[in-house]
């Protein structure tokens, strides 16, 4: 098989991204749902390579959580969105908690997943934290779902969403859920 040449590609691609948008509508369908495959993956594989998950997770548990416990917003570290959760309380069935779903999918159930670490929680409470890193992909969505459960009830509080546009988080939504009817 012949070497391919993408130089003149790469060059127009780097120097006016809407080039991008052109070739994807020049595109049939079928060409365009391989390439989104491609480019996602290629994401996923460069953040699995080029990342140092170790120092970012480390750093993930020192300043990603606040004072009652819980985990702070994602934010992007690239080649990553950092993603802390955590339960905090008396026991399973009377806590508090808070977690990071990506596409309608808790991030630990993800496929995107590149690695997530728990880590009991000191203190007199029984909880645990965790950070999950996802690699950044375009159009992703994440909810941050917090939510109570006392009396083997569980009640979401507030739902903070975002999308990643351009290679940045920006919040969509935040909402209070009212615990009637939210399980």
């Amino acid at each position: 098989m012949a070497t391919r040449r993408y130089g003149t590609l790469i060059r127009h691609l780097r120097e006016d991204p809407d080039t991008a948008r052109e070739l994807a509508e020049k595109l049939p369908d079928e060409a365009l749902v391989e390439l989104g495959a491609a480019i996602r993956d290629e994401v996923s594989h460069r953040a699995r390579a080029n990342g140092d998950q170790d120092a970012v997770i480390e750093a993930a548990f020192e300043s990603g959580f606040a004072r009652d416990g819980l985990g702070l917003l994602p934010w992007i570290e690239s080649p990553f969105v950092v993603c802390p959760g955590g339960l905090v309380g008396k026991n399973r069935a009377n806590h508090r908690c808070q977690f990071v779903s990506a596409d309608d999918t808790w991030v630990w159930e993800n496929s995107d997943l590149i690695r997530e670490e728990k880590r009991s929680m000191p203190g007199r409470d029984e909880g645990f934290r965790a950070i999950a890193l996802m690699p950044i992909v375009e159009g992703m969505g994440l909810d941050v779902v917090r939510a109570k459960m006392r009396q083997g009830r569980h009640d979401v509080e507030r739902v903070v969403s975002f999308v990643i546009k351009k290679g940045r988080l920006v919040e969509v939504e935040r909402r209070d859920v009212s615990a009637r009817g939210a399980r």
